[in-house]
């Protein structure tokens, strides 16, 4: 996934979040809708989450230094959990609130035609944004299902615009249906309801970002094909006796790390070792570019139970 066509979606998004945001409110001010108001904040707080996507992929193209070893690549990760915060907090709580307390105190809805037209224009702007995404993660999602692609992507920011967007779909639909159902009824019940579906529906997304999100500042492996692509290139030299360890870990989106331990031949002499260590670097690297920071120790082959757990070789090879 280019790290540019990242930055196109989330532009996209964020041009038509902030021209829909400014709509919204002015609909409420002149309505009194609280799905409007509700629909306001969202968009509100979607505009802030892309600036933070932004701003932590700049962070995270500074160089490494003595604190910071393996670089800042992970602050996209910290960044999009912030993302996910915000939208729970900001966007899915206030909605909610905003829902119950129109229950509590209900109020007439005016110039119903004024939300009606702002929420079929953010329609539209908020489609066109969605097909950007749409257009940037076909590019690297494959044959994977959406689901898979939002739950497997090592790079946070257009998952997180998927599922923003989507949710910022589903809350126009929600908010159209909570004004036109007011106007038909002439109970401003329906605009509170709406507004507590989006609400609910904004936590919920919230939710699956928090939970995906949690798990790449963790520390994700490599993907099952390219940890497949790290053992064969190592096993495919004829120098090497064993793969006995492999770990991977994402330092950030577009950079991984690979440690593995490696049985070699006790005949060979130490430059021999060396030569053989730098040439299977380049092996991964070729494979899997992505995997930049490579660190190969040797060891002798060391049968199951005659040696030091620590050092016996649990050879990882290829299945027949």
């Amino acid at each position: 996934m280019s790290t540019e066509g990242s930055r196109r979606a989330i532009i996209a998004a964020m041009s038509a979040n902030l021209g829909i945001a400014v709509a919204k409110f002015i609909a409420w001010g002149f309505s009194g809708s609280s799905s409007m108001l509700g629909e306001g904040v969202h968009s509100l707080a979607d505009t802030g989450n892309q600036i933070l996507l932004l701003r932590g992929g700049r962070v995270s193209k500074k160089k490494a230094d003595a604190d910071h070893p393996f670089g800042f690549g992970r602050e996209r990760y910290v960044y999009a959990f912030v993302v996910s915060i915000i939208l729970f907090s900001v966007g899915g709580v206030f909605s909610l609130y905003e829902g119950v307390d129109k229950i509590q105190h209900p109020h007439p809805l005016e110039n119903a035609w004024i939300p009606i037209a702002v929420l079929l224009i953010a329609m539209v702007l908020e489609s066109f944004s969605l097909r950007t995404a749409i257009r940037e993660s076909n590019h690297s999602r494959g044959t994977d299902s959406w689901i898979a692609f939002i739950r497997h992507s090592k790079a946070p920011e257009l998952p997180v615009v998927l599922l923003e967007d989507v949710a910022a779909l589903a809350g126009l639909m929600f908010a159209f249906l909570g004004v036109v159902l007011t106007i038909v009824t002439g109970d401003v019940v329906w605009d509170a309801i709406g507004t507590l579906c989006i609400g609910i529906l904004l936590v919920l997304v919230a939710i699956v970002l928090g939970i995906e999100t949690k798990s790449l500042l963790v520390g994700e492996g490599a993907t099952a094909d390219d940890t497949v692509r790290i053992r064969d290139a190592i096993n495919a030299d004829s120098d090497v006796e064993s793969l006995i360890h492999l770990k991977t870990l994402y330092l950030g989106p577009e950079e991984l790390l690979v440690a593995a331990k490696v049985a070699f031949p006790t005949k060979m002499k130490l430059a021999e070792v060396a030569a053989t260590i730098n040439n299977l670097e380049s092996r991964v690297r070729a494979e899997v570019p992505i995997a930049r920071v490579i660190y190969i120790e040797p060891d002798v082959y060391v049968a199951p139970g005659e040696g030091n757990p620590s050092t016996e070789a649990i050879i990882i090879r290829a299945a027949d």
